[in-house]
């Protein structure tokens, strides 16, 4: 296992202007990170290619591996054109992961309020998101690159439809980015959703909530789940996620990759990063 940090994780100091990218780098590895996950969040590195090159010596230079790059994407649109646009763009994203040197990428696939996010509007679009995946898995193929969807969002989150989406691209290079707090924006027990998508996942997010009934309001800084419950991200295993007992799943199941610890806590984004990759490196260790 190599546990790492997701530049996501720290976005707080980028966009404030605190950090930069190769920053963030830096950070990750003084506070004992072996990996950086890059999620390119107000900045692109498209045709950036003084980004991607300081990116890549950061990373050189600190002793770190990139360990993957995560993008959005939205093939659930209704025009032709629109779809088409929506997954060149996600293609040119490739090229870029190719000069950062990474095996994985991150793409998201659909986005829905929740009020169209059915049952039976996911039934209906399968064909059309798993044959979008399938263009830019083939291409990634081409560089030695898996392509993978995560648990994001309220539309592509339950663990069933991530599993669907996975077994209809049918590609070996096609797998998921496993979300092990994420799961809660539908109000799925995490645990059952982990066990559920382990067997399809090439990346691992260690991402923490507090979650209340949907009866009682917190106030500031809470979000809704699907069902009505209030979340607000947390520091990794001080939330009511379940880490730990996650972490032994993930270990028992023989998975050996990347962990990255994802922060959107209202903690210092520093502080609260600090503390999750610690919890976790522990609570590892003990799984």
């Amino acid at each position: 296992m190599k546990l790492g940090l997701s530049t996501y994780s720290l976005h707080q100091a980028i966009s404030s202007g605190e950090m930069s990218i190769t920053d963030v780098i830096y950070w990750i590895r003084d506070h004992g990170g072996e990996h950086v996950e890059i999620v390119p969040l107000g900045y692109d590195l498209i045709g950036n290619l003084k980004a991607v090159a300081d990116i890549v010596k950061a990373a050189a230079e600190a002793k770190i591996e990139i360990s993957n790059y995560a993008i959005g994407a939205n093939f659930a649109v209704s025009e032709q054109g629109d779809y088409e646009k929506a997954i060149e763009q996600v293609l040119r994203h490739v090229d870029v992961a190719k000069a950062l040197g990474v095996s994985l990428m991150r793409h998201d696939v659909a986005s829905r309020p929740i009020e169209e996010g059915t049952a039976q509007q996911f039934a209906a679009e399968l064909p059309r998101l798993a044959a979008a995946c399938q263009q830019i898995a083939d291409y990634a193929a081409t560089f030695g690159i898996t392509t993978s969807v995560e648990n994001h969002g309220f539309y592509i989150q339950a663990s069933e439809r991530i599993e669907r989406l996975v077994l209809a691209v049918n590609r070996p290079n096609f797998k998921t980015t496993l979300d092990i707090g994420n799961f809660l924006c539908v109000d799925e027990d995490p645990l059952v959703a982990v066990t559920n998508n382990l067997p399809f996942a090439s990346m691992i997010h260690i991402k923490d909530f507090y979650r209340r009934p949907a009866s009682y309001n917190p106030g500031e800084g809470w979000f809704r789940s699907a069902y009505g419950y209030y979340l607000r991200g947390a520091i990794a295993g001080q939330g009511d996620v379940e880490v730990a007992q996650a972490l032994r799943l993930i270990k028992q199941s023989g998975y050996d990759g990347y962990l990255s610890v994802e922060f959107e806590g209202l903690e210092d984004c520093r502080v609260g990063s600090r503390i999750a990759m610690d919890n976790v490196r522990r609570l590892w260790n003990e799984a």
